[in-house]
């Protein structure tokens, strides 16, 4: 008999917290639908997405709160049984990722939080995804499969020459990138082995993908933006004491 709403598929959870864009399997779509009877915090009725999701590697060591990453968008799991879990999403999800358009049977990637202490063979991937990216292009070299993505520049900004990049969960390195007004797209390439463990490969021009860049790339930002007012008032603080000192020699 199915196992339903379990609060743990093992005695414990296990102690998880980021992501490492390395794909664990590729689950099934069982459906999305939409919800009006979902209760919310305060006791009353809302409406809702919900999706449910067939996988089996990411259900060892699943309880009910966890994160499981789908395509690369970090979901909490609200039901759980022997092989499928439900998942919430929000509006911002909905938004900023393409897992609306899902349909019944599609592929998908799945990765479990990473144990805190464990390897990390791909790169820290939060499972915030930024925005949605288009395929414009695709095409073998040899054994590898190279991939043109077109991105928002608010997006391409943090996307630099064989740093880091996550599409749809999987952890990646950048080829090239075009900054032009009139291009702004990055490339980035799968090995024969990637191919064979990640949806990536099924999808053609055209296609959406989520794009997660690299956080670090965004608290360098943050942190050059607060030093930097500092910065220009010591240089101007310089200034002034050379055009003293110049005035003194005179």
């Amino acid at each position: 008999m199915k196992n339903t709403k379990l609060h743990s598929l093992t005695k414990a959870p296990t102690s998880r917290f980021m992501f490492t864009g390395i794909i664990e399997e590729m689950g099934t779509v069982v459906e999305l639908v939409e919800r009006d009877d979902m209760v919310l915090w305060d006791g009353s009725v809302g409406t809702g997405t919900e999706l449910t999701v067939k996988g089996k590697v990411v259900l060892d060591g699943a309880y009910l709160g966890c994160s499981i990453a789908v395509n690369g968008v970090c979901l909490t799991a609200t039901e759980l049984d022997d092989n499928t879990f439900k998942v919430g999403l929000a509006p911002e999800t909905l938004r900023r990722t393409y897992l609306g358009s899902l349909n019944s049977g599609a592929s998908v990637n799945l990765e479990r939080a990473s144990e805190i202490g464990g390897r990390n063979s791909g790169h820290f991937v939060q499972g915030h995804v930024d925005g949605i990216g288009a395929i414009i292009d695709r095409w073998t070299d040899e054994d590898s499969l190279f991939y043109k993505v077109r991105v928002d520049k608010d997006i391409l900004r943090y996307i630099v020459e064989k740093g880091f990049v996550a599409i749809d969960g999987t952890s990646l390195t950048v080829c090239e990138v075009n900054l032009r007004p009139d291009e702004q797209w990055f490339t980035f390439m799968l090995v024969d082995y990637t191919q064979k463990k990640i949806i990536i490969p099924e999808k053609v021009v055209g296609d959406p993908l989520n794009i997660e860049v690299d956080v670090l790339g965004k608290y360098s930002e943050s942190a050059l933006a607060n030093i930097m007012p500092r910065i220009e008032e010591l240089e101007s603080k310089v200034k002034d004491l050379e055009a003293q000192l110049i005035k003194l020699q005179k």
